[in-house]
């Protein structure tokens, strides 16, 4: 019997069915390789696919010529694949520019500028200190390593404060606020009851703990006023309430009056003025309008000039801006020979220790006047590296104030900054002669473990602000290792594994 002609034969159907599941397979390996760039189209073992297109020959390349020709000159700028041109990098001052700006808008920029500052300020300020302090030790018959050995202790226990405040959250934060308030002003009633309050040097600001540990309240009154205020400002701008001028300034404007009469009445003027400049930043952070901030000022600089003008001693310290000469009685003795001692480093110091005006010359080396010795020792280029240091965590503390949608955050950073770069500034416009002499320490860096202390706790918070920015906590956790999945990165993937060879391979 004649076999059936339409049907054809088994072979060629099963051809047929092979190359229409190769025409399948190529067509999805195409649109897969143009989802997943870089992916070749994969076929499975046994099946042949399809000869990729021949390109077509490439024409010659012309090469462009100028004038006598001469060929067309380079513009610098890159090719990329596809035809895409790629501008070239800026050189010069541009170019610098852009790359700085670019590093500075890193999310975890204001992070390490505030930690790498703040610890290069406490440990210049460690040596200056064992440098500016053996003289005053000798002199009262104690060992020369005293203020030192006392400053370091503090500031072993300023770094653990530090770490702390770092790692603590915002929401604890803002529950410090109200105690520490408290606790604070009880310690500064404290201090007036007679007996158990302690003058040094005519103010009566100090607590005796015994040996020869002291403490001054005042010094936490800045960083208690800074979070209870940031804590109420906070709330209140939850509740829309920052608009009517009696919530602006009630109560945390009379609860700043209370802090400063307890200061004053110690005969603090430069602590008052250090709180008064984190008053009024508070104040300028939450909105006040001009007429209001103008009338508060004026309130305040009314009650200055009394107390100015009532003490003999701060009007001789105002009569001394800008004197060279230390004048009658030596009134101005201390004003002028920090002077004397800047003037003397030159560009470079006379070296590390080499100070004149430490032996007796230069009353309060240690503390008020450590900038002085600095400027002595190590010249013009110490003086200008505190100043690059303060001027960096300042604008660090900026940024992080600016760039956060957290009320307590904004109203706490702005604080803590305005406090910091505002009694910088009062010291070192002291020792300059462009402002009178207030006795207040330079932060971080002056003598002192009452300052310190709050301050670094202070620093701690700027910190856990700067951690606390979304870029900044996403660029934190994609920095920690987790061995246990793949959604981080371990040590482990960062080492190159490298395929072991058979043996008689080469």
């Amino acid at each position: 019997m004649p076999a059936d002609d339409t049907a054809a034969p088994a072979p060629a159907r099963a051809r047929a069915a092979a190359d229409a599941l190769a025409a399948r397979l190529a067509a999805a390996g195409r649109r897969l390789a143009d989802l997943v760039p870089g992916a070749a189209p994969r076929t499975p073992a046994g099946v042949r696919a399809p000869a990729p297109p021949r390109r077509p020959a490439a024409a010659p390349r012309a090469r462009a010529t100028g004038p006598r020709g001469a060929a067309a000159p380079r513009t610098g700028a890159r090719t990329r694949a596809g035809g895409a041109v790629r501008p070239p990098r800026g050189t010069g001052v541009r170019g610098l520019y852009e790359r700085a700006r670019r590093a500075w808008d890193r999310p975890l920029t204001a992070y390490y500028v505030i930690l790498g500052a703040s610890m290069l300020i406490t440990v210049l300020g460690l040596v200056m200190v064992y440098s500016a302090s053996i003289i005053k030790a000798l002199e009262l018959s104690l060992p020369a390593t005293y203020f030192f050995r006392k400053q370091f202790v503090a500031a072993a226990i300023g770094t653990g404060l530090l770490l702390l405040a770092s790692r603590m959250p915002v929401r604890l934060h803002r529950a410090l606020a109200y105690p520490l308030l408290v606790i604070t002003v009880f310690l500064m009633v404290l201090v007036q009851v007679p007996g158990i309050g302690h003058a040094v040097n005519g103010n009566q600001n100090w607590l005796y703990l015994g040996g020869p540990f002291q403490l001054q309240p005042s010094e936490f009154g800045k960083l208690a006023l800074i979070l209870w205020g940031a804590d109420l400002l906070a709330r209140k701008q939850d509740k829309r309430l920052l608009a009517q001028w009696k919530h602006l300034l009630v109560p945390i404007v009379p609860v700043a009056f209370l802090l400063l009469g307890l200061i004053m009445l110690g005969g603090d003027m430069g602590t008052a003025i250090i709180l008064t400049a984190v008053l009024f930043g508070l104040l300028w952070l939450a909105g006040a309008p001009t007429r209001l901030f103008a009338g508060v000022l004026g309130v305040v600089a009314v009650i200055g000039v009394a107390l100015v003008r009532g003490s003999d001693n701060r009007m001789a310290r105002v009569a001394c801006l800008g004197a060279t000469d230390p004048g009658p009685g030596d009134a101005c003795w201390q004003a002028v020979h920090g002077i004397y001692a800047l003037a003397s480093g030159g560009w470079f110091g006379s070296g590390l220790g080499a100070s004149v005006e430490k032996w007796g010359q230069l009353p309060e080396p240690h503390t008020d006047f450590i900038f002085a010795i600095t400027g002595e020792e190590l010249g013009l280029a110490g003086t200008l590296s505190v100043l690059a240091l303060f001027a960096a965590l300042g604008y660090a503390g900026i940024r992080v104030a600016g760039r956060t949608e957290d009320p307590f955050v904004r109203y706490a950073a702005g604080g803590v900054t305005t406090w910091i770069t505002a009694q910088a500034v009062v010291n070192i416009g002291a020792v300059l002669g462009l402002l009178p002499i207030a006795g207040v320490p330079l932060p971080l860096f002056s003598y002192g473990g009452s300052a310190l202390l709050p301050t670094m706790f202070a620093v701690g918070l700027l910190i856990a602000f700067a951690r606390d920015e979304p870029a900044a906590k996403a660029a934190l956790a994609g920095r920690e290792p987790r061995f246990g999945g793949r959604a981080g990165v371990s040590w482990m993937s960062m080492r190159r594994r490298v395929k072991k060879r058979p043996s008689g391979e080469r």
